[in-house]
């Protein structure tokens, strides 16, 4: 088997991906934009080959070498960069070299925030009501039947980049001001618990393994104002949000991929979407969570997700995996430098020896997941909150 995976070397952990399929026998050929004298040692060891671009924004030389990969290795089986930026080349890829997976047509409805809501709605999710910006008219039309605020964000977008929140009149001036060159819908504003739900599934969608995360109430304020971020990945996976993630990827008719799915939990109820409890849609993302997620899902899991992703592209099942571990609460809190903290890494240390990672994150990821990150994991959400109390405490 022949697999292509996009930029092995970002993000940083993506190499697990390359290393697990590289151990189940598959000929892994990485392309990438870093010289490869630059690569790490683990992301080089997980690869059979690796062909360098200029760039790979530059669709012209991406192509050119998963040409010569076909014509040296023979037809390439799958093609990934398990990347959010980077799915929509990845299936144009696959859809001009006819490899297996997401094509073009496909991932238009999973990369556009409009056309993810008809698909919610075949899934019997509630979505939010929106309109595409236009002019300032019209927009305040749509604010009339659903008030404020509201929430605009490009149609086709990472993440909660470029994401705001309209409360006024003037606050949509305001943006029509600063301009948008890509297309932007508004939303109603919905306040809810943001929660996930991700995982990995075979190629008839079914879940093969999933868990849950639970986020803070505003990724799109974290970014906006710079604010420190914390989440944690949950010790089990409710049935109620098993059961609707898997509608909601059946309906996507998503097949052999890790997936991210996000919602809404609302707080009260709300004319139209339902009542306090409820689980309303927010955006799927066919990819892994961001960051360190899928580390966490394993600290958290007792699992090796990587293995998992590799067994199903492989098998189409978990072979290597055992998933009769036990379960923690596995916590992430990112500090911002603009802040001073009483505690610095080696004062929690010694309070809290079993920290699973500690580091920097890297200034692509830094805005929505802070600078210095910690990552632990505990038996009781008790334990995590005094965890969060000590390593958030200013100086």
């Amino acid at each position: 088997m022949n697999f292509v995976f996009i930029s092995p070397a970002f993000p940083q952990n993506y190499y697990n991906f390359c290393a697990r399929l590289k151990n189940n026998g598959v000929t892994v050929l990485g392309i990438g934009d870093t010289p490869y004298s630059e690569l790490k040692d683990e992301v080089k060891n997980s690869l059979t080959e690796y062909y360098k671009v200029v760039s790979l924004e530059n669709y012209d030389e991406v192509y050119r070498a998963v040409a010569f990969f076909s014509f040296k290795y023979g037809k390439i089986d799958f093609l990934e960069s398990n990347n959010e930026y980077w799915l929509r080349q990845d299936a144009r890829l696959r859809t001009d070299f006819n490899i297996n997976g997401a094509k073009t047509e496909d991932v238009l409805s999973f990369t556009s925030k409009s056309n993810m809501k008809e698909f919610y709605i075949k899934a019997g999710v509630p979505v939010a009501r929106y309109t595409f910006c236009k002019s300032i008219e019209d927009d305040l039309k749509f604010i009339n039947e659903v008030g404020y605020p509201v929430v605009v964000k490009p149609d086709v977008g990472v993440g909660a980049a470029a994401t705001y929140r309209i409360e006024s009149k003037e606050d949509l001036e305001n943006f029509y001001k600063k301009g948008f060159q890509v297309p932007y819908i508004m939303e109603e504003f919905i306040s809810g618990e943001i929660f996930s739900f991700d995982g990995i599934c075979d190629s008839n969608s079914n879940v093969i393994f999933c868990d849950n995360e639970v986020f803070p109430p505003s990724i799109m304020d974290i970014v906006n104002e710079n604010l420190e971020i914390s989440y944690y990945v949950n010790k089990i996976v409710p049935d109620n949000v098993r059961e609707v993630g898997q509608k909601v990827l059946k309906a996507f008719n998503i097949k052999s991929r890790y997936f991210h799915l996000e919602f809404f939990r609302l707080k009260e109820s709300k004319h139209g979407l339902g009542k306090s409890g409820d689980i309303v849609a927010l955006e799927v993302n066919m990819r892994p969570p961001g960051g360190f997620t899928p580390d966490m899902i394993n600290f958290g899991q007792s699992v090796d997700t990587y293995q998992i992703y590799a067994d199903m592209i492989c098998y189409d099942k978990i072979v290597n995996v055992n998933l009769d571990h036990p379960k923690y609460y596995c916590f992430y809190y990112g500090r911002r430098d603009r802040f001073k903290y009483k505690y610095t890494f080696e004062d929690i240390k010694k309070v809290y020896p079993f920290i699973q990672m500690h580091g920097r994150m890297s200034d692509v990821l830094s805005g929505a997941m802070g600078n210095e990150f910690f990552i632990a994991r505990f038996e009781f959400l008790e334990d995590l909150e005094k965890f969060k109390a000590m390593v958030s405490e200013k100086a």
